[in-house]
């Protein structure tokens, strides 16, 4: 059975206190297991959440400041220890290669389990698969940033008064989605398209052209929202979202599901992330992450 939903791992920024974990997040999309940034205690956190490593096939780290990147060493571990039978492939930051070794040989084990290094120098597409393409954007962060986005290819979409019109019916309908045509009716006369999903994972950055390229028409959107309105210049002398920022970038992209997430320590009531997304107009589905929360990919449309 297909799964497409968001795992969350760990919400808190550079600090975690006693209810956030450091950031961890996975995406579940049908047999693919993407982890994004995996901070401290990310291990554990997959035990609670019940998330195996046989269940990675992708690691992607935005950056290398702690918070989403010193889990790297246990679950790099934890993915040899188990033998997982498939070969990972890690993503993250070129400028950051010194980071991901160091990390990666940060103690002594027994490697078992091909992982392939595919740092990312510059915006464009890292793979192509036949489930999904996943491409990476620069961000404006003090150190260098990338966000990830993950789109579905478009298919067709079977229209049953065409089908009837042309009198196909039972396991016609199956095989001239298979075929793309029968009896000289194309599958193109019977279908229209349907847009394949999109998912676009936003860390810590400031407002850029890459956030805006990463959320466009997104299914979900998860992205930083580490300070509320109010320290709008702490968040750009840092280099991060406030909640309305985050919330505007989700509305003006079209975004059906938006999450917010990697929340400062000061502040204790996350209600005020939701009011203030709210206030921004922004009018989706929307959900303030917890730790070990489970969020559902929107259905297709």
């Amino acid at each position: 059975m297909s799964v497409r939903e968001l795992v969350v791992l760990g919400t808190a920024s550079q600090v975690p206190t006693r209810h956030r974990n450091h950031n961890g997040y996975l995406l579940r999309w049908d047999g693919h297991g993407l982890l994004f940034d995996p901070g401290e205690g990310t291990q554990r956190q997959m035990l609670r959440a019940g998330v195996a490593a046989h269940d990675l096939d992708r690691i992607c780290v935005t950056h290398f400041h702690g918070d989403h990147s010193l889990g790297l060493a246990g679950v790099i571990q934890r993915i040899n220890l188990d033998q997982v039978p498939h070969p990972v492939t890690a993503h993250y930051p070129a400028s950051g290669q010194h980071f991901f070794e160091r990390l990666r040989y940060a103690t002594a084990y027994r490697e078992t389990v091909r992982l392939t290094e595919a740092p990312v120098a510059e915006d464009g597409t890292l793979a192509v698969t036949d489930a999904f393409t996943l491409e990476a954007r620069r961000l404006s962060h003090p150190v260098e940033s990338f966000g990830y986005r993950l789109t579905e290819p478009d298919g067709r979409r079977l229209l049953p008064e065409r089908l009837a019109a042309h009198g196909i019916k039972g396991p016609d309908a199956g095989r001239i989605q298979r075929e793309g045509a029968l009896g000289g009716v194309t599958l193109e006369e019977v279908s229209e398209v349907r847009h394949g999903q999109r998912f676009a994972f936003v860390m810590d950055t400031r407002l850029c052209d890459g956030v805006h390229a990463l959320a466009e028409g997104a299914d979900m959107l998860v992205i930083e929202s580490t300070f509320l309105d109010a320290d709008v210049r702490l968040a750009e002398d840092h280099g991060h979202l406030t909640a309305g920022q985050a919330a505007a970038v989700a509305r003006d992209a079209g975004v059906r599901h938006l999450v917010l997430t990697h929340f400062s320590q000061r502040y204790s009531d996350p209600s005020e992330f939701e009011r203030q997304a709210r206030a921004a107009g922004f009018e989706g589905e929307l959900s303030i992450a917890q730790d070990l929360m489970r969020v559902p990919v929107p259905k297709r449309t």
